[in-house]
């Protein structure tokens, strides 16, 4: 079934539509969110904010009475906008332990551990080198976008990149 196809069918029956979208883009929807979100929520919440993203879907796409041109774009944005919503509510909540407190970190440990760290250790950067670093590395946004949506020079980003990283080194060494 293609778009165009299911455009109409979501049109004519929204509900046999949704059931029709989220057979085909299940896997597309859980890939984006695992790649966003694996190693700060566990699976359950990924399958939760994948269930969101589909609800999110139905009530903009009634909204707007599904006149939208790709609903593999669409869902697309929609999953995008929902994982940075997931990824920030999970990183500013108390349930993140500081290191500090951890006690002793493995040698060898697994890469939630690592990407959770991380997190932790970008959040002390703060305020806009946090938000720099989640939209760069994270979400994979350009300098250019990044400058546009924080109201700063693009060279100002990457100074900001170049400065933080160095910042982030230091805070992660300190914390082995």
């Amino acid at each position: 079934m293609t778009d165009k196809e299911l455009i109409e069918k979501l049109k004519s029956s929204p509900q046999a539509g949704l059931a029709a979208v989220v057979d085909r883009y299940t896997a597309y929807v859980m890939k984006i969110a695992r790649t966003k979100l694996n190693g700060i929520c566990s699976s359950e919440d990924i399958e939760e904010a994948v269930s969101d993203i589909f609800f999110k879907f139905y009530q903009t796409g009634q909204s707007c009475g599904f006149d939208i041109r790709s609903v593999r774009a669409y869902l697309s944005v929609i999953a995008g906008r929902h994982c940075t919503d997931v990824f920030r509510k999970h990183i500013s909540s108390p349930d993140i332990l500081p290191l500090e407190d951890a006690g002793e970190i493995p040698t060898q440990e697994p890469l939630s551990d690592n990407r959770t760290a991380l997190a932790a250790a970008i959040k002390k950067l703060g305020e806009p080198d946090t938000s720099i670093f989640i939209r760069k590395y994270f979400f994979g946004q350009k300098t250019k976008e990044i400058a546009e949506e924080l109201h700063i020079n693009p060279k100002a980003v990457d100074k900001r990149v170049s400065r933080g990283l160095v910042k982030l080194r230091k805070i992660l060494k300190e914390e082995e």
